[in-house]
């Protein structure tokens, strides 16, 4: 029973080497009770020795899924977060992009980029409503590191750009 409520708290995702030891111990327990079985004079105490331990051990890890099942939850958000922040930040920058004859089809290019990550920020929620929290941090990362490329492309032309013919 502890062993199933560990892996209905997601031990399989947050807590796998745990649990794979978990179920290591389990093959060994009962191993040990076909062993027993085999002989005249049977004692089980090895083997109930080894399911309290497992039990205990399922218990334990229970409680260390559930804790890094939040911990992988507050990075998700947090990536979420970062992640909105970045794309703001990139949109505000392309306001100011500076529009000529050169610059006009990279910045109608890096709108349509910025536009494809804006709608993917969306996602992120979704994935973090059904408690895919990897999933959710990985996606967020993607476009913060996309986001901040188009900040530094942006930001290197308003650089570049001369005084005086910033957008019009």
């Amino acid at each position: 029973v502890a062993m199933d409520s560990a892996v209905a708290a997601g031990a399989g995702k947050y807590a796998n080497e745990g649990l794979k030891s978990i179920n290591d111990a389990w093959a060994a327990a009962q191993d040990e009770v076909k062993k027993q079985e085999g002989k005249l004079f049977k004692n089980y105490d090895n083997a109930k020795a080894m399911i309290a331990k497992i039990t205990s051990d399922a218990a334990a890890l229970k409680t260390e899924t559930e804790t890094k099942k939040e911990q992988a939850k507050q990075e998700a958000e947090a990536s979420s977060t970062a992640a909105a922040a970045a794309v703001a930040q990139a949109e505000a920058l392309l306001a100011e992009a500076p529009t000529g004859k050169g610059t006009k089809a990279d910045i109608e290019a890096m709108k349509a980029d910025l536009a494809g990550i804006k709608g993917s920020v969306a996602e992120i929620a979704t994935l973090i409503a059904s408690q895919e929290y990897f999933a959710a941090t990985d996606k967020a990362k993607a476009i913060s590191a996309k986001a901040a490329d188009i900040s530094a492309q942006v930001q290197a032309a308003i650089d570049k750009a001369p005084k005086g013919k910033k957008k019009k």
